[in-house]
Order: C-alpha cells, then sequence, then structure tokens
C-alpha cells in the first residue's frame, strides 16, 4: 500500500484554499460592483457612519451650489458640552463622493464629539448647480459657518474648521476672504505651495509640465457638455502608485479575504463613487492652483476685485503632512509659508499663528481616514485646540511625545500623548527641501506654455469639440471610463457573476483555510513579492523619466526665452512688499504698559519666564486655573484670553524693560495676592517638568520683582491643587 505523500497533500490543502480564496475574492468584487450601482443611483450618495441632520442646503442660496451644511447626531453614550466650541468638518471634492472624514467612528468627527464638542459636516452632491464657480462654494461654505457660530453664540470659543485635502485649501480661501469667522483651521493633507518638492520624488508636480499644460482638461470638460468627470481625477491618483493600484490593494483582499473583505468595500465604497465638476471649477483649480501656483503670489482675484491673500487669514493655521503622502508632501504643505513670508519676525508683525505637525509614514488617504492617526495626531489637536488658539503669533511645530504615570504632573494631560508646541524658524521649512531659482523658472515656463497651449486649444478646437458633444455623448463617455467599467462588470448585472454568490455561500459555511505553514502559501507570497517589486522598479523608473523630461525640456533657455522669460530668475513667488505685512504697529503702547490686574501679570510673566520656549500643553492645563481663578463667577473667554496673550507678548517684543519693569504696578500692594500669583505663575511653568538654567533666572528675576520670598514646590502644588478644586 502506497504511503500517502505529504508534498501533495500540502499542494492539494493548498489548491483548495486558492480555489476557495478565489471565488470568495469574486464575491468581494460582485458586492463592490453592487454597492457602486447603489451610491450611483443615490441622490446624495456618502459614507458617513453617523447620523445627521440637514440644516443648510446650498442649492437654496442667493448663488446656488451643491454643497450642504449638517449637524451630526452625537452617538447614543456621547455627551455634547454646549460650552465648548463646534467643529465643522469639510469633506474634499477631489473626484470622490462625500464622507470620508467620518467614514469611521475613530475619525476627525468621532475624536471630535468624544471631547464633547458640537460637531457639523459639510459635504457634497454629485452633480454641480449649472454655473457654480469654486469663488461661489468658499462664499457659500462662510454662510455655513456663519450659521454654525450663530447656533453657539455662547461656547467658549469660534468653530473650529477641519479641511481635508482640496477641501483644505478651499477653507484657506474662504477665511481669507472673511478672516473674522473662523476659529482656528486645521488643514491636513493640502496642498497651497503647488510647485513645491525635492528632486527625485513626488513626481506628480511634473505632470502639467508634461501633459504640455492644462489643455486637455479644457478637452475633457468640453467632451462633457460643459462637465468634468471626477473618475479622472481618481486616475490619476490610481496611475501615481501601479503596485498598489494594480496588484497590492487587490492581492491583501486576496490573500486575507476572510478578515478584509469589509474594510475593503467600505473603503471602495467611497473611492469607486466619482463626483461630477463644473469645467470652470476644474478649469480654476488646474489654471490657477495646480499649474499656475496663484494662491501663494496674491494673484487670485475674487469677483469683487480683492486680491485672495493669505496673509489676512487671522486664526490659527495648523497643518498636518506626512513624508510618507506622495500626493501632498511636506514641502507642498508648508513652503507656502516661505513664499509668503522672508522670516519669523514677519510672521509675528502680521499677527498670524502657523502651527504644523509632520507625520513620518503615513499615505495621503490616512491623513484623514487612518483610525490610528485619528486616535493619536487628531485626538490631540482635537484635545489642545484651545492651547492653540491663545498661542502668541509665531512659527511652532506640534510635537507629541507618549505620555505615562510617571511623567511630571501626569494629572494635566488629557490625551495619551503630551502635545508640546516648540518654536521654529523658516530655516527650518527649508531644510525639508525646496526649489532652486532654476526650477523656480522651469516652472514658470510650464505656466507660459500652459497658456499659449490652452489659448490654441480655445480659439481652434474647442469649437468643433464644443458643437460636436451632446449630453448623450458625454454621458456615455463616462460610463464607459475605465473605472466605472471595472466595477460595473463584477456586479449582478453581469449574468456571469450570477452563481459566484450561491458557490462563495456554500464556501463560508464550510470554509478550509490552509495552514500559515503550509510552503506554497509562502511561494504565493513570494510571487506577490517579486510582481509588487517590479511594479515598484517600474514606477520609480517612469518617475525619473518623467523629472529627466521636465527638468530638459522646460529649463531650456530657447524655450524660456521663447516663452517671454528674461535672463534673471524668474521669482513665482509673490513681492513680499512691506506694506503688505500688516502687523499691530509696536507704538502707542505705552498705556497699557501699565494696564491690567492679575490676569495680564500673571500672563506677561510666564511669557517672560517661558521666553522663546513654546508651550506645554500641560502649562496651558495648568494656566487654565489662571484663567477660571481671575474671575470665578464670569471665568474669561478663551477669545478675551487670546486677546489677553497677543497684547502682552506684542508689549514684551516692543520694550521688555519697560514691560517687566512695570509690571508689579498691575498688582495690588497686599503681599497675599503677590504671593498667590507668583505662585500660579511657578505651578504653570513647572507643570513641565524642572525649569531649566533661564528659566529659572527669570523666574528669580519675578520674584525680586514681586518682592516675594522664595516658593517652595510644594506649597506651589498645594496652592494649584486647592484652585483647581
Amino acid at each position: 500500500m502506497l504511503e500517502p505523500n505529504p508534498v501533495a497533500a500540502l499542494y492539494f490543502d493548498y489548491i483548495q484554499d486558492a480555489f476557495e480564496r478565489s471565488v470568495l475574492f469574486l464575491d468581494v468584487l460582485r458586492q463592490r460592483g453592487d454597492d457602486y450601482l447603489e451610491q450611483s443611483g443615490r441622490k446624495t450618495p456618502h459614507v458617513l457612519n453617523f447620523e445627521f441632520k440637514l440644516l443648510v442646503d446650498g442649492r437654496t442660496l442667493p448663488k446656488p451650489v451643491n454643497y450642504g451644511l449638517v449637524e451630526i447626531v452625537p452617538p447614543l453614550g456621547v455627551v455634547i458640552d454646549p460650552q465648548k466650541r463646534p467643529f465643522i468638518v469639510f469633506d474634499p471634492r477631489a473626484g470622490h463622493g462625500p464622507g470620508i472624514g467620518g467614514m469611521k467612528h475613530d475619525s476627525e468627527i468621532g475624536v471630535a464629539l468624544r471631547a464633547g464638542h458640537p460637531c457639523y459636516f459639510v459635504g457634497f452632491l454629485p452633480k454641480p448647480e449649472t454655473g457654480q464657480t469654486i469663488e461661489d462654494v468658499c462664499r457659500a461654505e462662510a454662510q455655513f459657518v456663519r450659521v454654525v457660530a450663530e447656533r453657539h453664540r455662547d461656547s467658549d470659543g469660534k468653530p473650529v474648521l477641519i479641511g481635508n485635502c482640496q477641501a483644505g485649501w478651499q477653507i484657506m480661501m474662504m477665511a481669507a476672504m472673511a478672516p473674522d469667522l473662523p476659529g482656528p483651521i486645521l488643514i491636513a493633507g493640502t496642498p497651497l505651495s503647488y510647485w513645491a518638492g525635492v528632486r527625485g520624488q513626488y513626481p506628480m508636480r511634473y505632470l502639467g509640465g508634461v501633459l504640455g499644460g492644462t489643455w486637455l482638461t479644457w478637452l475633457m470638460g468640453d467632451l462633457g457638455n460643459g462637465i468634468f468627470d471626477g473618475a479622472w481625477l481618481i486616475s490619476n491618483f490610481e496611475s501615481n502608485n501601479p503596485s498598489n493600484t494594480y496588484w497590492k490593494k487587490l492581492y491583501n483582499v486576496y490573500a486575507n479575504v476572510d478578515t478584509e473583505a469589509k474594510r475593503f468595500l467600505d473603503f471602495e465604497k467611497w473611492w469607486g463613487n466619482p463626483v461630477l465638476l463644473n469645467a470652470e471649477e476644474i478649469q480654476f483649480i488646474v489654471d490657477e492652483l495646480f499649474v499656475g501656483n496663484k494662491l501663494t503670489s496674491g494673484k487670485i482675484v475674487s469677483g469683487n476685485g480683492g486680491r485672495v491673500d493669505l496673509r489676512n487669514v487671522k486664526s490659527p493655521i495648523i497643518v498636518f503632512c506626512s513624508f510618507g503622502d506622495d500626493i501632498t508632501p511636506p514641502q507642498q504643505a508648508l513652503n507656502w509659508i516661505l513664499d509668503l513670508y522672508n522670516d519669523v519676525g514677519e510672521i509675528i508683525a502680521n499677527g498670524q499663528t502657523i502651527i504644523y505637525s509632520l507625520h513620518q509614514s503615513i499615505g495621503h488617504l490616512g491623513i484623514f481616514v487612518s483610525g490610528k492617526v485619528a486616535t493619536k495626531e487628531h485626538d490631540e489637536f482635537t484635545l489642545n485646540m484651545n492651547l492653540v488658539d491663545v498661542m502668541p503669533p509665531g512659527l511652532y511645530e506640534m510635537v507629541l511625545t507618549e505620555a505615562d504615570k510617571n511623567v511630571p504632573r501626569a494629572d494635566l494631560v488629557e490625551g495619551k500623548y503630551i502635545a508640546n508646541v516648540l518654536p521654529r524658524t523658516l530655516d527650518d521649512i527649508r531644510a525639508l527641501g525646496h526649489n532652486d531659482a532654476n526650477d523656480e523658472r522651469r516652472f514658470e515656463t510650464v505656466a507660459r506654455v500652459s497658456d499659449i497651449n490652452q489659448s490654441l486649444y480655445r480659439n481652434f478646437v474647442s469649437p468643433i469639440v464644443k458643437s460636436l458633444a451632446t449630453e448623450t455623448s458625454a454621458e456615455f463617455l463616462r460610463e464607459i471610463h475605465p473605472n466605472r467599467v471595472a466595477f460595473r462588470m463584477f456586479s449582478d448585472r453581469n449574468p456571469f457573476m450570477a452563481p459566484v454568490a450561491m458557490t462563495a455561500e456554500r464556501i463560508r459555511a464550510n470554509r478550509r483555510p490552509v495552514e500559515a505553514s503550509n510552503p506554497f502559501l509562502a511561494f504565493e507570497k513570494i510571487a506577490s513579492s517579486w510582481i509588487v517589486t517590479n511594479l515598484e522598479i517600474f514606477a520609480k523608473f517612469r518617475e525619473l523619466m518623467t523629472e529627466s523630461t521636465f527638468l530638459g525640456i522646460y529649463g531650456s533657455p530657447l524655450l524660456q526665452a521663447a516663452v517671454g522669460l528674461g535672463a534673471k530668475p524668474a521669482d513665482a513667488g509673490r513681492e513680499k512688499e512691506s506694506d503688505l505685512v500688516r502687523g499691530q504697529p509696536l507704538s502707542n503702547l505705552e498705556a497699557d504698559m501699565d494696564r491690567g490686574g492679575f490676569i495680564e501679570a500673571g500672563v506677561r510673566a510666564l511669557l517672560y519666564v517661558l521666553r522663546g520656549k513654546g508651550a506645554d500643553e500641560r502649562q496651558f492645563n495648568a494656566l487654565e486655573v489662571l484663567r477660571k481663578r481671575a474671575s470665578p463667577n464670569e471665568p474669561l473667554s478663551i477669545q478675551a484670553m487670546k486677546d489677553i496673550v497677543q497684547r502682552q507678548a506684542t508689549l514684551l517684543r516692543s520694550n521688555e524693560t519697560r514691560a517687566i519693569t512695570t509690571l508689579s504696578k498691575l498688582l495690588p500692594t497686599d503681599p497675599d495676592p503677590r504671593k498667590k500669583t507668583l505662585t500660579a505663575i511657578y505651578d504653570v511653568i513647572s507643570a513641565a517638568g524642572e525649569l531649566d538654567t533661564d528659566e529659572a533666572t527669570r523666574f528669580e528675576n519675578m520674584r525680586h520683582l514681586f518682592g516675594m520670598p522664595e516658593i517652595e514646590r510644594s506649597e506651589s502644588t498645594r496652592y494649584a491643587a486647592a484652585s483647581r478644586a
């Protein structure tokens, strides 16, 4: 009798598992196709995982738009504090449908709700209103913010705005046009400096040059009968990473079909349902932003004739970006600061607070989709939004460090991490990488070539295309787009998929997954790794060819001269005229030196002792004791506190010696309130740990100025605990 062959047994086990996974994988694709058909048939498709109530339909505004404002209904067990400032999450309209900011409970919306904040969401319909423009959308969003602010007039602070990707630059434009409306603004994965980058990486910035400018966008808008299909934007994203698009994403589902199906289907429901834009909207985006790079240079003009100037934004700006993001790398997210300002002194003089946070590895979508990011970075941003709001003007980086029970003053840490807001300079931004003058000249050449090609197309080709295009032909072209066909062909509309669902059910009922140690499964994973490696090699080679082609063509002195560039390097950035830096004048401040009381004196002393050190969330939470103690019956609002901090910082910058020598005049001569003030100051500055030498020296200066004996740490701690109680 023949002995059973163990190798054959392992092989047949693997073959059976591979067959079962293949059927289950096909069934996942079938479900994806059905989800696509269901979503595309809805009037308001979305992937929000929260109940909501419609508040404002943008189609009813004087300038109708396909956007709307909804109020998020808190899930069962979540308690909202009406005194806390509201959060508004703006979804990106970059080809995909709405809802990505709230697709999971661990999301931007979810963390804001769990922190007790009222939460709102701005989404959109799949079809644009006739004639709507990007400016119309920005003005509609301003109206949404007004509505939310009116609903929360008694909250402690203006609404926080969160803009993901494309929505980020949109709310930045809105805030520049209506600077008094919003509170802190968080932009996640948002490009603002569209030419920026470093050699050898981030090839999408070369796309406009390789295609000869934006004339193709006009062509697609004309073929769409005045409508641009967002599926083309999704195709651009997918072509940027062929190994993930054509293999890794799908193989991961096939290899782990028993556990990955739901996550895949949830994501594809959003990813695979493209929306439409007016041709004028997408043309503004590619002409004014992606190729023209006009946002930071102040060359975008609104309908009333005013320039859209990002230096008009009065709210604190948080920029969240990642080195793993190949769609919006840190340079595109941050180099607008270099375009606007010569140094940090100009940022301060303009009264602007900019805080950036860098993730080391997360990809573009993960910035606002990943649950791990939501429960770390977004959670900390939410918990420390008041700290962000009261920070004096300047440039900072928010660094998160893990907290444990052994850290100093753990009682002042709200989340799992400690947020440190550290001062930075423009050299820290430059160190991340930036274009040289020759690269800027190349991109300026692209912009001019684009204008020429676009003019040729619009004058000689566009009239012919428009005369041939109809709504029927436009809809046909949309339906045969490869992205839509790939989803639809596996749906139940395909008669060949009919047996798949039944077979998959039987397999699930008797599933026999192969052992993880099976060598044939290992061979499969090796083959998959080989495919991924080759696709990545192809992508890298393509990127190198794209970059070298771009640099060679647009670096040609002949081409640059032909499009009208002079011999001097082009300066694509804004002319940083001194009259455009709208900072508070440092004159006429003498009267404020002697004006104020307990809270003004405490804040001025704190800023003096912590000079140049930034802030720790523990210090801010200790400062809250000062804020509440200043007026127990009616605590200072965050806005009042912010005004005090900024004013005292201005006084110190204008004349530090005078500001310190007059400090004691703000307090009564009675030693008891002076001692309590000094004790509270010490409790704040020591909340992050022991004072360093410079801080200790400046605190000693304060102690002598207040005429107080030395303060023991134990006394400070007892006093602070009593104050909080």
